[in-house]
Order: C-alpha cells, then structure tokens, then sequence
C-alpha cells in the first residue's frame, strides 16, 4: 500500500475547539502529548473536521481525548494560539473556539493527551500552559 503524501501546512489559521469542564470549583486539563506545546497543560480539544459543527467538534474531541459527554456547550471565547520559533517564525496559528460545558463519565488521558488533572484556578499557576490558558479558563468558570 502506498502512503499518501505528506499534507502542506495551510497557509491560513486552522479552527479549533476546546472545552472547559468544571467539577467542585475545579478545571479539567490535558497534558498535550504532541506539538505544539507538547508537555503543556492544556484544556482537552482539536481541530474541527470538514462538515462538523463547532459543537459536534467539541464533543468529539472532549470524548477523543478524555472519554467525556458533554451536554449543551455554551461558548466561552475565542483565541489566537500562534506557535513560533525562537527566531519569531511563525510554525502555527490556531483560532480557537472556547465552549464550557458539563460533562459525565470519569476521565482518562487517551488519543493526545498524556495525562490530565483538575485545576483550581489558582492551580494553573504551577503549570506550564498553553499560551492564554488561565485568561480562558477564568472566563469559563462557573458563576
């Protein structure tokens, strides 16, 4: 079998998603196990896949990458996560879309994620993040 030719990275940003889980005044983070930012802690998402809505992307990818369910995800923001070198370069630039969202089931660190863990706010500080991380984070919590 013939393996397909390596995709170009586009030329544009790539949309993403993300979703923050909260459970007892607590966060659900991922540790990304691929780049970029691999060993950051992050909040469980991925790209959006042609044909898919924001909200089927989201759910797809909180269930990939924790083995959540999420019901009714509202949005929280969206964000620039721009990846570049030490020289500046650009590697990559992502648009994310930030839902909330509460969630079943008990979580494990599956597809890209390395490990996860709960976070209070305050929490994120002793961790290294992807870039804006406790900004969002803030935003989604519970009121």
């Amino acid at each position: 079998m013939t393996a397909l030719p390596a995709q170009p990275d586009p030329a544009g940003p790539v949309l993403g998603v993300s979703v923050a889980v909260w459970r007892d005044d607590k966060v659900l983070l991922i540790q990304r196990g691929h780049d970029p930012w691999r060993g950051a802690w992050s909040l469980p998402g991925g790209r959006v896949e042609r044909g898919e809505t924001l909200a089927e992307a989201a759910a797809r990818e909180l269930m990939e990458e924790t083995g959540l369910v999420i019901a009714s995800p509202r949005l929280v923001e969206t964000l620039d996560a721009i990846d570049r070198a030490e020289d500046g370069t650009v590697r990559g630039h992502f648009v994310i879309i930030v839902f909330t969202a509460e969630a079943t089931g008990t979580p494990v660190a599956s597809s890209d994620a390395d490990a996860f863990g709960w976070f209070t706010l305050d929490g994120i500080d002793s961790v290294k993040t992807t870039p804006g991380l406790k900004r969002i984070v803030a935003l989604s919590a519970p009121t």
